[in-house]
């Protein structure tokens, strides 16, 4: 016995059947109504229509004053619209929503003076809607060749704007073929697939049946190219008829074919598949197919509902530049716009999802009308994230997440898709400072406060910091001692010192500990940002205090003194300072000696600045040493003495 399976997928798509649910209510509405052309092409619906009295015109002056026209699933051109608007009469416009939006994409892009490309048949009424929507600038191609052939031709279209559609019944197999003619990157090249998801599925359907069936029947009307392109895709896999109804299968070869394969057009009502499969059955095997018996659902039985707020799962089937299409297992088309897959503007859906991934998404609207839903991954992420929050404020877990904007009062951070408000007095930063400072930084956090109805909350970064320089101040005073060596960040100065951050508690370096010359100011050794090696002078852990030194022993310039001069040495000194009782000079770096008044000259001196300057460099003798008190008292007349000695000694 043959075993006969029907595809998944065979029979009306949502656009065929919208169409022709409305040719069926107009007919109820209004006392005469025309198609433009046959309403779908399949010739049992076209009959039946007619013999409810809808008639068929082939132009809108063909019309009957008041008479209502239907505008078929595959649109019509723009002058189409303005003859109907200019003569008056009623319409219902039953065109595919697909196929409008195929409409609206290549009427924006020529009105922005881009090329639009058109696969498909230049003679179908779909194509030939598409077309009278471009306002002329537009080239239509059939296949890969064709449109390697229109580049070769064109070839300044490489430099311009470029925009690429697709008839939705065009074949799937086709078009990806057509994307590999296309160079890679290219910025200028915008490629929209509007292949209708439908017919995506049906010709993979019919592609993967073909490929395990001895011979396939592809059901459907003559002229209808979907299901002329569903042959061509089997007939590459397996012997196969195209056929429009059940009575021509008494005509075909059906020899040898243990596995028969059966699959339909988008125009093709289901009652017609239903027959085919039971006159097979019947020529097969002789017996008649059970009542009820199960193939594969019916796309004319009514859409599965889903509605406003329920969470569903979708499979993703397209991925653009500004929206996923996914499978949400009813007969809707799934779209996730990116303001629904993401908040950061720098990243696209091809950064987020890719194609065959699934999702758990919101759905947010239902067009039943057009076959449409609306979902959003992001509120589903923020339902996952805001229980993360919930469950981080209950255990005060600390977050991470990046700052994405500065507002009024404060900053917002995203954390799993949950924004997070820290007020000002929560960011860490001084009071008055910028909060722009804050934006695209990443930073840690904890929830104080949560609105579980509006899914609100409120978190603090001073927190976190607090806590962490608490415990590093705890940990600090567990192991400090004085002597200890620690490398620490300069994190402010005063006149009287610097204060360095050793790890979420600060020490202080007073000015004198700083360099073992005199300073007015710390600025002249270190400035905020260094980074330093410190050690601890004393600890005042009641008051929570710390005293660092910076200089170094073997840095001392007394100890450089004491190891190089002694009493009697002959120098050269510079003056630094001037006072009433003498001058000071600078021997080497850091130590400085004292010549008294008495010492400038052989003779009384009244004013120390009629013998020297500060600047001046003088040759002194060291006359004493103390270095317990850092005393040295050097003299300029000792010198004047020795050399007056030594020439009475000539004498």
């Amino acid at each position: 016995m043959a075993e006969i399976t029907v595809a998944d997928s065979a029979g009306f798509c949502f656009g065929v059947d919208r169409a022709v649910k409305l040719c069926y209510q107009a007919l109820k509405t209004y006392p005469k109504v025309a198609t433009l052309g046959p309403i779908i092409h399949n010739q049992s619906v076209v009959d039946d229509l007619k013999k409810n009295g809808a008639r068929i015109v082939n132009a809108i002056a063909e019309l009957e004053p008041d008479e209502c026209v239907v505008i078929r699933s595959h649109g019509v051109s723009r002058s189409v619209y303005d003859q109907l608007a200019a003569c008056g009469n009623p319409y219902v416009d039953a065109t595919c929503p697909f196929v409008a939006k195929i409409h609206d994409v290549v009427e924006k892009h020529t009105k922005n003076g881009d090329i639009v490309l058109i696969a498909g048949d230049a003679k179908h009424p779909e194509v030939e809607a598409i077309v009278g929507h471009c306002n002329g600038n537009c080239f239509v191609f059939e296949s890969e060749k064709a449109l390697n052939i229109l580049f070769q031709k064109n070839s300044d279209f490489l430099h311009k704007r470029l925009a690429i559609v697709a008839q939705t019944t065009y074949n799937i197999l086709v078009w990806e073929k057509c994307l590999e003619v296309l160079p890679k990157d290219n910025p200028n090249i915008m490629v929209y697939n509007t292949i209708c998801r439908a017919t995506q599925v049906r010709q993979s359907d019919a592609d993967k049946l073909s490929r395990k069936s001895d011979l396939m029947i592809i059901v459907g009307g003559r002229h209808s190219s979907n299901t002329v392109k569903l042959f061509h895709v089997c007939n590459r896999n397996c012997r196969s008829y195209h056929i429009e109804n059940s009575d021509e299968l008494y005509t075909l070869d059906l020899c040898n074919a243990e596995k028969i394969g059966i699959t339909a057009g988008a125009s093709t009502p289901a009652h017609i598949i239903k027959e085919v499969q039971e006159t097979m059955t019947e020529i097969m095997d002789g017996n008649t197919l059970e009542e009820g018996a199960s193939f594969k659902e019916m796309l004319d039985q009514s859409f599965k509902k889903i509605h406003t707020g329920e969470k569903v799962k979708g499979t993703v089937d397209a991925v653009s530049n500004t929206e996923v299409t996914v499978n949400v297992g009813t007969k809707h088309t799934g779209y996730v716009p990116l303001s629904e897959l993401t908040d950061d503007p720098s990243v696209k859906p091809a950064d987020i999802v890719k194609v065959g991934d699934e999702l758990d998404l919101i759905v947010l609207k239902v067009n039943d009308q057009e076959g449409i839903v609306t979902l959003s991954k992001k509120k589903v992420d923020e339902m996952k994230g805001f229980e993360e929050i919930i469950k981080a404020k209950d255990e005060g877990t600390v977050l991470e997440g990046t700052v994405n904007a500065a507002v009024k009062g404060g900053v917002i951070i995203t954390y799993a898709g949950v924004r997070v408000f820290i007020p000002a007095s929560q960011s860490g930063l001084p009071r008055g400072a910028e909060m722009d400072t804050l934006v695209k930084t990443k930073q840690r956090f904890v929830i104080l406060e949560v609105n579980e109805h509006r899914r609100r909350a409120v978190g603090s970064i001073k927190a976190v910091v607090k806590a962490e320089k608490d415990a590093a101040r705890e940990a600090f005073w567990e192991t400090a001692e004085i002597g200890k060596t620690y490398k620490g960040e300069v994190k402010s100065l005063t006149s009287y010192g610097a204060f360095v951050d050793l790890g979420g508690i600060d020490g202080m370096v007073h000015i004198s500990e700083l360099s073992w010359k005199r300073i007015k100011h710390p600025s002249e050794v270190v400035k905020v940002g260094d980074y330093i090696e410190v050690y601890i002078k004393d600890l005042d852990k009641e008051n929570n205090r710390i005293s660092l030194g910076y200089k170094k022993q073997e840095d001392n310039p007394w100890e450089k003194f004491k190891a190089t001069y002694k009493v009697g040495d002959e120098i050269d000194a510079t003056i630094v300072s001037i006072t009433p009782f003498g001058a000071f000079a600078q021997i080497i770096d850091g130590v400085d000696g004292l010549i008294h008044i008495s010492q400038l000259a052989d003779k009384r001196v009244e004013n120390v600045k009629d013998i020297v300057s500060v600047g001046d460099v003088v040759k002194v003798k060291i006359i004493d040493i103390d270095i317990p008190n850092k005393r040295i008292s050097i003299s300029m007349r000792a010198l004047l003495d020795d050399e007056a000695d030594a020439g009475e000694d000539e004498e």
